[in-house]
């Protein structure tokens, strides 16, 4: 990937004399010695490549010297023992295509002496907050940091800049998403090939968890969702610990994590192999949507225009079946959007300034009806690349059409 590109189109952006000071973050202390998987900082493995802990990306843009500089942990070699092997300066140099990279220790000297003896007016850090109650991002915790010891500078925010480069992908990161769906696609497989009545939601996770992790995946998209019966018609279901009966329905929401892409798919299985007669009807009419969702998707459309064409589909099906008299009603079964914009986090950045569709975005494709009364909820999920003239289903070859669910199924 072409990380010197991303961050010459951020500098770009940037105001004269400013400098951009972007944390990958640190680990996240959970109870006594234990600590939280570590997940760098979106915005820094976008624009470096590099995904640990304890690193600092400089950009300095002054008409004298300007620079860009990346600080890492310099290697210890007692704490590798414990705790494994750090990112060298070769390492860093290769993967972020950053030249000049010192150890952390130099962090500070370097940055004083730039704000005491250079002609820097503003600096930029990344301020984002997705909701007042949760706690702060290690970045905006330093950003206030920063404002506190310099006063004079005013703090820019570089996550709309970065959110909106992150909107459209590139070639190689198009290439880092089917990598992820087709190992999602070959887990769904093994879970078909095993899935029977008697099972645990937790076993049918354990086995797509099992089979991606095997491929080669840094993990999960995001928590398994294995919703049977009535269940499937939890939207955010993560419990996991019911059985799947026979004659019902068991919806899994998931996706494979490959080099910090994520696929996001959904697919609902008859439990024993079979529709009911009045499953496989909800299932053609949210089948009917997604499809239809998948021809109608192109440049210059919203995600608002998209989801009022997935309503009047689904509502059009729910007449037909009894469920509701008009259109308007379609709320009381299908109460989320059709899509979400799709990349590095399940649900990728977006700025409204560019609310329109664009070649190169990765949008979700995911109808779906939740009928209680039923016990039925089915959601078929795919993943949607905008094309110049329309869009390519990035997830065709997951296994969505009844016939052939159930043909795979009676010949596992």
């Amino acid at each position: 990937m072409n990380f010197l590109k991303r961050r010459q189109q951020l500098f770009d952006q940037m105001e004269e004399n400013a400098a951009l000071i972007l944390f990958s973050g640190i680990e996240t202390h959970v109870s006594a010695d234990e600590y939280a998987p570590f997940e760098a900082n979106r915005n820094f493995f976008y624009l470096t490549g590099l995904r640990r802990e304890r690193m600092i990306l400089l950009m300095k843009k002054t008409k004298r010297d300007p620079k860009e500089i990346l600080f890492i942990e310099e290697a210890d070699p007692t704490q590798e023992r414990w705790y494994g092997r750090k990112v060298t300066v070769d390492e860093a140099k290769e993967v972020s295509q950053i030249e000049d990279v010192r150890f952390l220790e130099s962090f500070d000297g370097v940055f004083d002496m730039m704000m005491t003896r250079e002609d820097v007016k503003s600096l930029y850090f990344d301020c984002y907050r997705h909701q007042q109650e949760d706690l702060p991002d290690y970045n905006a915790v330093k950003a206030k940091e920063y404002a506190a010891l310099y006063p004079g500078h005013p703090i820019r925010n570089l996550f709309p800049y970065v959110a909106q480069m992150r909107m459209q992908k590139d070639a190689d990161e198009v290439a880092q998403l089917k990598t992820a769906i087709g190992i999602t696609d070959n887990a769904l497989q093994y879970v078909m090939k095993h899935l029977e009545p008697g099972m645990a939601e937790y076993q049918a996770q354990a086995d797509f968890e099992y089979q991606i992790m095997y491929q080669g995946a840094d993990g999960t998209s995001f928590p398994t969702i294995a919703g049977s019966g009535a269940n499937g018609t939890m939207l955010h279901y993560e419990t996991n610990r019911d059985i799947c009966e026979d004659g019902t329905l068991l919806l899994m929401d998931l996706g494979a994590k490959y080099q910090g892409y994520c696929a996001d798919i959904t697919r609902t299985y008859p439990v024993n192999g079979h529709f009911t007669q009045q499953q496989r009807a909800v299932y053609e009419v949210v089948l009917k949507a997604n499809r239809t969702i998948a021809k109608t998707a192109k440049p210059g459309m919203t995600l608002r225009e998209l989801n009022d064409v997935c309503k009047k589909v689904l509502a059009e099906g729910c007449i037909r079946l009894g469920l509701i008299e008009n259109e308007e009603e379609i709320g009381t079964y299908y109460m989320h959007s059709v899509s979400h914009h799709l990349g590095i986090d399940v649900h990728d950045v977006n700025t409204l300034e560019n609310d329109k569709l664009l070649p190169g975005m990765v949008i979700s494709d995911e109808p779906g009806l939740y009928i209680d009364e039923w016990e039925i909820g089915i959601r078929i999920e795919d993943d949607l690349l905008i094309t110049e003239d329309g869009c390519e289903v990035l997830s065709e070859q997951i296994i969505r059409d009844p016939d052939e669910i159930e043909g795979f199924m009676q010949n596992r």
